[in-house]
């Protein structure tokens, strides 16, 4: 099953395994569960520390529970984990083995302190890259409590359970059968929905902390550059940041950011954020801005927080990113995460065999069908132009495709479902005014971002489109207050861009700094 250089990997990583355990695989007769056993094989291999027992008896087959030699764990993976799945299993296996998590320690005594009964379930795709963080999370959460207990799930493995519990986005979780929440998560976030008093507590916290000199409001590629300029001027950093990595972490192939010859953004993220904690910055995450209180005549500026908290600071850099751009017709809302769609990394798989749109012929759309192509039965592209926007070579292959229709000049303008799920959508026919109607079972929705600075309305200036507007130094029009990235008016909305953005930024906002302290 693992290659040979994977399983020197493995057997690194086992090491560090302190606590002996058992493996525990409920086993049927298909190629998958033979596939499983093959993997579980090589990994107990691999530690003298590990065993495996094939008797369990567990109906979701297959699946296998890891148990650890006297202790009261409940995790399993109901699946292979492998893809993006493959780190968590590995983290998986080191923690039941009583290797200690890297989480902080206030969250590992929050989690530790969660009363009540809670039963997780997970279901995931093995193309997901949003998917991972979540299942880690739960896995971490069931080792470090009792209370807890958690079964990741390949919703394309176990279609039958996905048709009958209507998935139609992953990653999605059910807590005690009930669905909890829907799309990317960590252990603070899904803390915050369990434990009511800690986003007051949080709250609390924050409007305590010392004015900063230069507050990043933003964790993506903009905001982690400029936090990073910042604070190697020795002044005092804070990032505030609703998700730190902002939409990278929802990209899956970056071949373009230079030097790096190929990553993922989940791993990119990541990176950004280890690189921003080598320095002396305060890092708040899961903190979503509400409102901008800017300083005059010398006093702070003030940022308000989703959570009732406040942050001061004497400059600020705006670094909120943007998302993706909705349709804004009947039913779209109505059936988010029910067969509309804006991930066909994440939610592709469990529309296998299915009839699916994409909206969007530019590059993300065309990319977009072209991986559906591959999974679906049929694919219906929408363009609202009247030819393609994507790139010659990507319009080639999706052309080459059987199972592909394009249509152009086509207006969406409803999302037709039967209550529980989409059935269609209809689209207008901008040459002819003539409505028609699909029949389908899925919607992916990709024509283009959306700044996120509706907070910001009334304070800096925005353009119709609601970009933040700056000049070349990337100050607003407010002083001591600049922006970077994907939510200002700097054309080409990329990676390289955003960090070159936020550098900038940071570098003006210390300028600023110095000057400000002159005049003083």
């Amino acid at each position: 099953m693992l290659d040979s250089n994977l399983k020197t990997q493995l057997k690194t990583y086992l090491e560090k395994v302190t606590q002996p355990f058992e493996i525990v695989a409920s086993l049927g007769d298909g190629a998958k569960s033979q596939e499983m056993l093959s993997l579980l094989e090589d990994i107990t291999s691999l530690s003298d520390k590990i065993t495996l027992r094939t008797d369990g008896d567990d109906v979701r087959r297959p699946s296998f529970a890891l148990n650890r030699i006297g202790g009261d764990i409940s995790l399993r993976f109901a699946g292979i984990p492998m893809g993006h799945e493959f780190t968590s299993l590995v983290l998986a296996l080191l923690q039941v083995g009583g290797h200690p998590p890297k989480t902080a320690p206030d969250v590992i005594e929050q989690i530790k302190n969660l009363e009540g009964e809670y039963n997780f379930e997970t279901y995931f795709s093995l193309s997901c890259q949003n998917c991972p963080d979540v299942v880690q999370a739960l896995n971490l959460m069931a080792v470090l409590n009792p209370n807890i207990r958690h079964v990741a799930i390949d919703g394309a493995l176990f279609q039958e359970e996905v048709t009958v519990r209507q998935v139609m986005s992953v990653p999605s979780i059910y807590l005690n059968g009930e669905l909890f929440s829907q799309g990317r998560m960590g252990e603070e976030e899904i803390l915050a929905k369990l434990d009511t008093g800690a986003s007051a507590r949080d709250a609390e916290k924050l409007s305590a902390k010392d004015a900063f000199d230069v507050l990043v409001v933003g964790g993506g590629p903009a905001g982690a550059a400029a936090a990073i300029y910042a604070a190697r001027k020795g002044i005092r950093t804070g990032v505030a940041a609703e998700r730190f990595g902002g939409q990278v972490l929802d990209t899956m192939a970056i071949e373009n950011f230079i030097s790096v010859n190929e990553t993922e953004g989940p791993k990119l993220a990541r990176a950004l954020e280890n690189h921003v904690r080598e320095y002396d910055v305060d890092i708040m995450n899961l903190q979503r801005a509400a409102q901008l209180i800017p300083g005059s005549d010398g006093n702070l500026h003030e940022i308000k927080l989703e959570n009732g908290g406040s942050l001061k600071a004497k400059t600020l850099i705006l670094a909120t990113g943007a998302r993706w751009r909705e349709m804004n017709v009947p039913g779209e809302q109505e059936y988010r995460g029910r067969g509309v769609a804006y991930c066909p990394h994440c939610d592709g798989p469990l529309f296998k065999g299915k009839r699916v749109a994409v909206i969007g012929g530019g590059n993300s759309g065309v990319e977009a069908a072209i991986d559906l192509a591959g999974i679906v039965a049929q694919v219906t592209l929408l363009e609202f132009d009247s030819q393609l926007r994507a790139d010659a070579v990507l319009q080639k292959k999706l052309h080459s495709l059987p199972n592909v229709t394009v249509i152009t000049s086509a207006l969406t303008s409803e999302v037709i479902g039967d209550g529980k799920k989409v059935t269609g959508l209809t689209y207008k026919d901008r040459n002819s005014s003539e409505f028609h109607e699909l029949e389908l079972e899925g919607i992916f929705v990709q024509i283009g971002l959306l700044p996120n600075s509706d907070w910001l309305k009334g304070t800096v200036e925005l353009t119709s489109r609601g970009e933040i507007i700056v000049d070349a130094r990337g100050e607003t029009s407010l002083p001591g207050i600049f922006a970077a990235g994907d939510v200002t008016t700097v054309p080409y909305k990329q990676i390289v861009i955003a960090v070159g953005e936020g550098a900038k930024a940071s570098l003006s906002a210390f300028d600023h700094l110095i000057r400000s302290s002159v005049e003083d």
